[in-house]
């Protein structure tokens, strides 16, 4: 990064500059954002809606200091699909509301008591591996989308695959001056160029949309134990908030803990889902694929992420557009997401650098290697009907671990006092 501009969270963004930026960041969040909806049932128009409302509202309530877009929540999946088959869509909606609420509740008592604890539960040893679970857990995803775990690899999706990582690696290192900043874009466009060539990319529903239609907003309706289904994913939500917050904090130079505060942040992201539940759009989170993209470009300015959100609602009204945008294919999602989720991964690697974590103490040893294992093993425990697993399990496994070894130093008994 040392020969590339940093385009810092405050700075202002030229236009000419700003709109391919933003462009950038909505291609990036695209395909898992409305991934969602369509496992849900729903039209994806009302997701995009309330993805650009809620990615405005995150840049309010937080001052415009912490840069972040929020997209659809996969969190959600295992427990809102039981409440969908039993109950309605609907009262799936009165679980995101409630979660919501709850999350919003969470955020005023972290205002109250501060958050300092974090540095107890999560010290850099444990937080580091965590944050580089965030990227890594997800690798099968970006290898799925590109087809590359097929039984049979079709060569089509093999080529769209490699020329889209291709131009987004090379480009990230030979690319100057304006072009060094948009490498993404023009990956994302190479890709889906070669997928017109190899005959993958059809046009058929994009013809078939309107050129404008408004979003389908539902009411929720409560139920109890459509409630309690779904309320225990607040932990996974709340782990995987912190996570992102951290990175992001480690990618921009600033503790974006302290400022503008874990409580702003993670009451602007259950805000915003409390919201979606409101009007019949998905639960909303802040997306590991646009931090990979400030990881890349050097560029973290709101405005940009601002214009990204402004750009979701746009294509929430014009179907057309939107429908275009979904026809970019899983080799070239999968090209992109191959370098954005090993960024994250990285970035929790930094975080052990940057901290000067000590491996000859077997505190951290142990604190790192369980937690990387525990995420990485496909172990899962069922609480309810909410499965644990992946990074939010290492999490709390590091947490718990990391609490006992506080509860020892307290009583003197660690052989690594000094």
């Amino acid at each position: 990064m040392a020969n590339k501009r940093i385009i810092q969270v405050e700075e202002k963004v030229p236009f000419q500059l700003l709109l391919p930026l933003s462009i950038q960041h909505m291609f990036a969040m695209f395909g898992a954002s409305v991934l969602v909806p369509f496992l849900f049932g729903i039209n994806p128009a009302i997701v995009l809606f309330m993805n650009g409302c809620g990615t405005l509202l995150f840049i309010l309530i937080t001052k415009g200091k912490a840069p972040a877009y929020l997209g659809s929540s996969f969190a959600f999946l295992a427990p809102a699909g039981i409440v969908i088959s039993s109950f309605g869509y609907e009262y799936a909606l009165g679980g995101f509301v409630v979660v919501g609420f709850c999350g919003c509740v969470l955020a005023l008592i972290i205002y109250k008591f501060g958050t300092d604890w974090i540095d107890v539960v999560l010290p850099p040893a444990a937080m580091g591996p965590v944050v580089a679970l965030i990227g890594l857990e997800l690798s099968s995803s970006a290898a799925s989308n590109a087809g590359l775990l097929d039984e049979t690899i079709d060569p089509k999706n093999l080529t769209v695959f490699l020329v889209t990582l291709g131009v987004a690696v090379f480009g990230s290192i030979v690319f100057r001056k304006f072009l060094s900043v948009i490498p993404i874009l023009i990956a994302v466009l190479s890709g889906y160029a070669a997928a017109i060539a190899c005959g993958i990319v059809q046009f058929d529903a994009v013809a078939a949309a309107p050129w404008f239609a408004l979003p389908n907003f539902t009411t929720p309706k409560f139920n109890l134990e459509a409630i309690l289904i779904i309320l225990p994913v607040i932990l996974v939500i709340a782990s995987e908030h912190i996570g992102h917050q951290v990175v992001t904090s480690k990618i921009v130079g600033r503790d974006l803990l302290k400022d503008p505060g874990l409580h702003r942040s993670l009451f602007a992201d259950n805000f915003s889902t409390m919201l979606s539940g409101c009007i019949g759009s998905v639960p909303t989170t802040t997306y590991g694929e646009n931090i990979g993209v400030m990881a890349m470009t050097g560029v973290y300015s709101v405005r940009v992420i601002a214009g990204a959100a402004i750009l979701s609602i746009i294509c929430s009204f014009v179907g057309k557009l939107s429908m275009l945008i979904s026809t970019i294919p899983g080799p070239v999602i999968g090209g992109i997401s191959f370098l954005l989720y090993g960024m994250i991964g990285t970035s929790g690697l930094r975080i052990l650098v940057d901290s000067k974590v000590d491996f000859a103490k077997s505190r951290n040893q142990a604190l790192t290697s369980v937690i990387f294992v525990t995420g990485l093993s496909g172990i899962a425990i069922k609480i309810g009907n909410i499965q644990l697993t992946g990074m939010v399990l290492a999490c709390v496994v590091g947490m718990l671990l990391s609490l006992s070894f506080y509860v020892l130093d307290r009583l003197k008994l660690t052989n690594d006092q000094e």
